[in-house]
C-alpha cells in the first residue's frame, strides 16, 4: 500500500473514536497486516507518532495482547485450539502430527519461514473442534487427514474451504435464525422476517418507557452473572450533561462458550437492531461492539450489516463502531474492556465507581452482552408480558446453550430458560457412553457429577441451588 493510502487508512481508523488513543488496537492490527503478520519496531513507532503517544506506551500495549506478533512468525501461523472441548476430540493428536510432519515444536517456525506452530486456548469453536486458526482464518471439524490436506494446500498458496457444520436447534425461534439460507445475513432477509419493526416502534416511544419495559421483563444478563439488564440501565444518572456510551460485550472468551458468535455470524442485524433500540432507550449517540480479535471475519460481517442498516436510515440516532480486541481473556470483564477501549492494557478497574457513573472516558456507560441486547427487540415488540411467557419465574426468555464434548451431536440449542439439562443433552444426540461429569456454564463454573446433575433445570436459580452456575450457558460433557 502506498504511503498516502496507508496514512489515510490510519486516519480513518482514528476518526472512528472520540479520543484517538482508543484507536491503538485497530492501528496496530492494520500495521501488523501491512508488515506481513509481524509488528515491527518501525510499525510501533509509526503508530505512536500517529496517535500522539510514546513508543514505550504503544510497545507495552502491543506486548500485552497475544494477537500481536512482536517477533517474526511464519507466513502461515498455525494455532491449534487445545482447550477441553478440542482436547476431547483429539486436538493434542493434531498438534503432535503437525509437529512431526513439519519438524517443529509449538512456538517454533520452519526453516523456510512458511509455518509457525502454536497452541491456544478456546477459539470459540467448541462444537466444531478440533479447530486450527491459520492467520485470521478458521478451519473447523479437523482431523489428522484434513490437517494434511490443509498443509498441502497452504504449501501451494491456496486456501481450502472451512467446514463449520454442527447441529442447530432453535425451539424459541428468536435468537437463532435459519442459517441454511444463503442470504440469512442480509438486510433484505432480516426485513422479510419482521426485522427493524421493533426499532421503528421504539423510536416512537419515550426512552424511559423502553427502560421501564426492559426492567419489567426481568431479563437477566446473558454474559454470565445474570444481573437484571433493566436494573443496570436504570443506574445511569439522570439529567447528566456527559455523553452516554453503550458497549456490546462480544469478547466471548469464556472457555466452552460460543453462543454469541452464532448471533453475530448468522443473524447480525438482530444484534444491530438490539443495539439501536437500546441506544435510543439510553440516549447513547455512540455504541461500540467489542468483539474478540480472533473473530475477524465476523467483525467484517457486522460492519457490513451496520453499513446496510445505516444506508436504510435505521441508524440516524446512533453511530455503531466495531472494535476488534487483540487477544486477552481478561477483557471479557466490563471494566477491563473499557480500559482496552480507551487504548490501554485490559486491566480491570477497582469498583466503585461503577461504569454507569464513570465508565468509558469517565462518562456514564452501559455494558451488555450480545445475547442480552439481541433479546431487546423481542421485548419491545411483545412487551414484558410477552417475554415473560417464555422461561420460568425469575428466569425469563430464551437462552442459547452451546453443547460440546462427549455428545453425539455437538451444537447450538436455543431453548426457554429453565429447560431440563437432560432435554438439551438429548437434543445434542445424547451422551457418548455414561455421563461422568458436566460443566453447564463455561469452565469458570464448578463441575457437576452425574448424580449432582440429575434432574437439573438450566436457569440461574436452579444451577446455584445445585452448587454451580449457569454462567454463559457453555455446556461441556
Amino acid at each position: 500500500m502506498k504511503t498516502t493510502e496507508r496514512d489515510a487508512r490510519i486516519q480513518e481508523l482514528i476518526g472512528k473514536y472520540p479520543k484517538k488513543e482508543s484507536a491503538v488496537l485497530p492501528v496496530l492490527q492494520f500495521l501488523q497486516k501491512e508488515e506481513g503478520n509481524t509488528l515491527t519496531r518501525e510499525a510501533i513507532e509509526e503508530a505512536a507518532q500517529k496517535l500522539g503517544c510514546s513508543t514505550s506506551k504503544v510497545y507495552g500495549i502491543a506486548t500485552y495482547y497475544t494477537l500481536f506478533n512482536t517477533k517474526p512468525v511464519g507466513k502461515y501461523h498455525l494455532q491449534v485450539d487445545t482447550c477441553i472441548p478440542g482436547f476431547l476430540h483429539g486436538a493434542d493428536a493434531i498438534v503432535e502430527h503437525i509437529a512431526k510432519k513439519l519438524g517443529i515444536k509449538p512456538g517454533e517456525t520452519t526453516t523456510d519461514g512458511l509455518f509457525t506452530l502454536a497452541t491456544v486456548q478456546d477459539l470459540g469453536s467448541c462444537a466444531t473442534g478440533p479447530v486450527i486458526q491459520v492467520n485470521d482464518r478458521y478451519f473447523e471439524n479437523m482431523t489428522v487427514e484434513k490437517t494434511d490436506q490443509l498443509l498441502e494446500s497452504l504449501k501451494k498458496g491456496s486456501w481450502p474451504a472451512n467446514d463449520p457444520s454442527m447441529k442447530v436447534v432453535s425451539k424459541c425461534g428468536i435468537l437463532v435464525n435459519d442459517r441454511t439460507q444463503k442470504d440469512c445475513r442480509t438486510l433484505a432477509f432480516y426485513q422479510k422476517n419482521g426485522g427493524y419493526r421493533s426499532l421503528e416502534k421504539a423510536l416512537g416511544m419515550k426512552p424511559e418507557d423502553i427502560v421501564a419495559e426492559v426492567k419489567a421483563a426481568e431479563i437477566r444478563g446473558r454474559g454470565g452473572a445474570g444481573f437484571p439488564a433493566g436494573t443496570k440501565w436504570s443506574f445511569l444518572p439522570k439529567n447528566d450533561p456527559r455523553p452516554v456510551y453503550l458497549i456490546c460485550n462480544a469478547d466471548e472468551g469464556e472457555p466452552g462458550t460460543f453462543k454469541d458468535r452464532q448471533i453475530m455470524e448468522y443473524n447480525p442485524h438482530l444484534l444491530v437492531e438490539g443495539i439501536a433500540v437500546s441506544a435510543h432507550a439510553l440516549k447513547a449517540a455512540k455504541a461500540f461492539i467489542y468483539i474478540r480479535g480472533e473473530f475477524g471475519w465476523i467483525a467484517d460481517i457486522l460492519e457490513t450489516a451496520i453499513a446496510e442498516a445505516k444506508d436504510a436510515g435505521y441508524l440516524k440516532h446512533v453511530d455503531i463502531v466495531v472494535h476488534r480486541g487483540a487477544g486477552s481473556y481478561v477483557c471479557g470483564d466490563e471494566t477491563a474492556q473499557i480500559e482496552s477501549l480507551e487504548g490501554k492494557r485490559g486491566n480491570p478497574r477497582v469498583k466503585p465507581p461503577f461504569p454507569a457513573n464513570s465508565g468509558l472516558y469517565g462518562c456514564p456507560t452501559v455494558v451488555n452482552n450480545v445475547e442480552t441486547l439481541s433479546c431487546v427487540p423481542y421485548i419491545v415488540k411483545n412487551g414484558a408480558a410477552g417475554f415473560k411467557k417464555i422461561g420460568v419465574p425469575n428466569n425469563f426468555g430464551p437462552k442459547i446453550f452451546g453443547v460440546s464434548g462427549h455428545v453425539k451431536a455437538p451444537g447450538i440449542f436455543e431453548y426457554p430458560m429453565g429447560t431440563p439439562l437432560k432435554e438439551i443433552l438429548d437434543a445434542a444426540g445424547g451422551v457418548k457412553g455414561n455421563l461422568k461429569g458436566v460443566i453447564v456454564g463455561g469452565l469458570s463454573v464448578p463441575i457437576l457429577t452425574a448424580k449432582e446433575a440429575e434432574g437439573l433445570n438450566l436457569d440461574y436459580d436452579s444451577c446455584a441451588k445445585a452448587g454451580t452456575a449457569l454462567g454463559s450457558g457453555g455446556i461441556i460433557v
